[in-house]
């Protein structure tokens, strides 16, 4: 990805939508570690769903490897309705 002569980039569709930037999302710059970031600037409901992100993406983590990879949809459906 290369800059224009005015500075600017364009950032990737999946790294925006991950970092939840929309169209008129007000961000910020820092260097961190020589590195530069950019991130939505926090209002308070930015800042509650990025808890119910981490916390969403946090469950997903401890559910990791703890289904039935031999059991199909169908007996899930099954057992769900108390059919099993």
């Amino acid at each position: 990805m290369r800059m224009t002569s005015k500075g600017q980039v364009t950032i990737p569709r999946d790294l925006r939508e991950l970092a939840g930037l929309g169209p008129r999302t007000e961000v910020i710059f820092a260097i961190e570690d020589g590195k530069v970031t950019i991130a939505r600037k926090h209002d308070e409901t930015a800042s509650r769903d990025d808890e119910r992100l981490k916390a969403f993406l946090a469950a997903l983590d401890r559910l990791e490897g703890t289904g039935n990879p031999n059991i199909d949809a169908n007996a899930v459906m099954r057992a769900t309705r108390g059919e099993e």
